[in-house]
């Protein structure tokens, strides 16, 4: 089924390009721009984001590995980040 009309790009050339980067780098964060790049495209229009993402999801592939989940910082650190240079948080 065609996708991106646009770029010609299929839903198999998507499940063939998320396979490869996994199989690649395990640990890779795989998104839709990194697809388009894999596939030597580039996305034009926009119009098919939705249809694309969805593609994407279909894929067992398409997983954040376990060891870059739940990143996010405690409120502490997040509020640190805000602040310049210089502040010192209580």
């Amino acid at each position: 089924m065609i996708v991106c009309s646009c770029q010609n790009i299929t839903d198999r050339d998507i499940h063939a390009a998320i396979d490869w980067m996994r199989a690649s780098d395990e640990r890779t964060i795989i998104t839709p721009g990194k697809v388009y790049r894999a596939l030597g495209k580039s996305a034009d229009c926009g119009g098919c984001m939705s249809l694309f993402v969805a593609t994407m999801r279909q894929n067992d592939n398409l997983h954040v590995p376990t060891e870059l989940r739940n990143l996010r910082g405690t409120a502490k650190e997040k509020a640190h980040e805000r602040q310049r240079k210089g502040h010192r948080i209580p």
